[in-house]
């Protein structure tokens, strides 16, 4: 009885593809979130007043991207979508900025288990 041979199918994506779409996700989750909110309706604003925040200066790696981002998809967004935008990237710096801060010793050890 002759077996049909079937193409050895990876279930795992190689790794630099998987890094690449990884690095993707990271790079479009800021514009994916604005969009989205941009697509949904938004609800009358309740008239309680709010403290105002400080003013704090942006990093000029999130006005970077935030040009980046201007410029790549500049003529399908809105100058309030891009406002958001480059919000939104700000306070990805700041976290990125803020992980970057902790020190880790030798000893420690990840959250997760690697497996094979």
């Amino acid at each position: 009885m002759k077996t049909k041979s079937r193409a050895c199918v990876p279930t795992d994506p190689a790794r630099r593809k998987f890094a690449k779409a990884v690095a993707a996700a990271i790079a479009a989750a800021p514009l994916a979130v604005s969009m989205a909110n941009a697509q949904t309706p938004t609800a009358t604003p309740s008239p309680t007043p709010q403290p105002s925040p400080t003013p704090q200066q942006p990093s000029p790696l999130a006005e970077a991207y935030a040009e980046v981002a201007r410029r790549r998809f500049g003529d399908k967004l809105t100058e309030d979508e891009l406002t958001r935008v480059k919000r939104s990237l700000e306070g990805t710096v700041r976290t990125g900025d803020a992980l970057r801060a902790v020190k880790l010793q030798n000893s420690d050890e990840p959250d997760f288990v690697f497996s094979a």
